[in-house]
């Protein structure tokens, strides 16, 4: 009887892990869901794996920190001044046939730099050319891709697959630059381009198996330019989409250019080489990979906007605290907390606004998401590539997270002044209870 007694309180616990489990990967009940996550999650790895031979190459041909700054503002920069027009792209077409596209584009691409790579004809400023187009790509991809993302999952499930999809960007995190610092030391980083140039092949495959329902088309009678200044107009007078869109800015200019000195980390800093790079990256990833999956498994918007504030302190310290260390392991070690930091910034970031934002808006507001998360980053891999020529990589990476501390304080301090509106930014979307005396919805962000 005893035993029997025991036994009881298996059945629930278990019952209860299946809910959270459950309510984690709810997305993934969706056909369409499941064949995009697929299909990008075997892309990525191959994204990733370019990203980090790219940098390995740039490196071990011309030393610098400078150019590897460079390449990473030639990838970036494009996004800043096409953005507006891709947002205009993403609300007026077919977000799916634009999706396929992109990456289309993004496969070609990655298969020139394979052949100039592998033939031994490549040169620093092919790279820069390459990474500049492959931004242009971008500029169109990221904004169709987040605001296609509810019409495979619906606006009720819209936060879960915006965090799945954070999951699988940084599960390919931790695999494609384990998989790249083998094959670069082993191989060289042309095979890396040539694997992320195949991969592409997958999610366009899903893509073309896709049955979406033809949204319903609006008529535009105002001009291009009135299309692009309305989504402008809507973020510049939001005040809480505002102030997280200002965050983010700020923060790709001073603190996620680190993974663009990764390199001089690997090489001068810790001794090591591309195998040293790659566990870089991936431990950043696993860290990240753990954040988006906290953010999955919630059900609910409130209390995001303080997870935002805390995630950009914590970004800030972690990177403080790598920037001092000359010990391997633990280098490693921190870089998980700063890749979960990171990721629950990001993705609290992007929910958010997602939430906020009209359906009819939501291709542009994506948009101004990416010119301050991808658009301003060059502009702080440019600048602290100059910094690191001067005064090492180490001090570079240390001021960028003391700056991100400063601003996630501010960014706490104005919460308060911001939660009546996003209150009513949610409601007016159906996400919370209009009912301003309940005590959850008051604490919105």
């Amino acid at each position: 009887m005893a035993e029997s007694n025991s036994a009881k309180p298996a059945a629930p616990a278990a019952a209860a892990s299946r809910s959270r489990f459950q309510d984690t990967v709810r997305s993934l009940k969706y056909r369409n869901f499941q064949l995009f996550f697929s299909g990008q999650l075997i892309s990525l790895v191959g994204t990733w794996m370019q990203n980090v031979a790219q940098s390995w190459l740039v490196y071990r041909m011309t030393g610098s920190s400078l150019l590897l700054g460079i390449v990473s503002f030639a990838g970036q920069i494009p996004v800043f001044p096409l953005a507006p027009l891709a947002g205009m792209v993403a609300d007026r077409l077919n977000r799916r046939k634009v999706v396929i596209a992109t990456q289309t584009a993004s496969m070609i691409l990655a298969l020139i730099l394979a052949f100039l790579t592998l033939t031994g004809r490549v040169k620093v400023w092919e790279v820069i050319v390459l990474a500049a187009l492959m931004g242009v790509v971008n500029s169109f991809d990221i904004p169709a891709r987040q605001s296609f993302l509810v019409e495979m999952v619906g606006r009720e499930d819209l936060m879960n697959a915006i965090a799945l999809n954070s999951s699988m960007f940084n599960g390919a995190r931790i695999i494609g630059p384990a998989i790249a610092g083998i094959l670069v030391a082993s191989i060289g980083e042309g095979w890396c381009f040539f694997a992320n140039g195949a991969s592409y092949i997958a999610v366009i495959i899903g893509l073309l198996m896709m049955r979406i329902p033809a949204r319903r088309a609006e008529r535009e009678l105002a001009s291009a330019f009135e299309h692009i200044a309305e989504g402008f107009r809507f973020v510049s007078q939001t005040a809480p989409i505002r102030a997280i869109l200002v965050l983010l800015g700020l923060v790709s200019v001073v603190a996620m250019p680190y993974t663009v000195l990764m390199p001089i980390f690997a090489a001068r800093v810790l001794h090591g080489n591309a195998r040293t790079l790659g566990v870089l990256g991936a431990a950043t990833g696993i860290g990240a990979l753990g954040g988006a999956l906290v953010l999955a498994a919630r059900t609910k918007v409130t209390g995001l906007g303080r997870w935002v504030a805390i995630a950009c302190g914590s970004l800030g310290v972690g990177l403080i605290l790598f920037a001092l260390s000359h010990w391997y392991v633990l280098s490693v070690i921190l870089l998980v907390p700063v890749g979960f930091a990171m990721m629950t910034q990001l993705g609290a970031s992007n929910t958010l606004i997602q939430a906020m934002v009209p359906d009819r808006l939501r291709g542009r507001a994506m948009a101004v998401y990416s010119m301050m998360f991808m658009g301003m980053a060059p502009l702080g891999a440019l600048l602290s590539g100059a910094i690191a020529d001067r005064v090492g990589a180490q001090w570079t990476v240390g001021m960028g997270g003391a700056l991100a501390v400063a601003a996630a304080i501010v960014f706490a301090r104005h919460l308060p002044k911001i939660r009546v509106e996003a209150r009513e930014l949610l409601s007016a979307q159906g996400l919370i209870e209009s009912d301003p005396a309940q005590e959850i919805a008051a604490r919105v962000v």
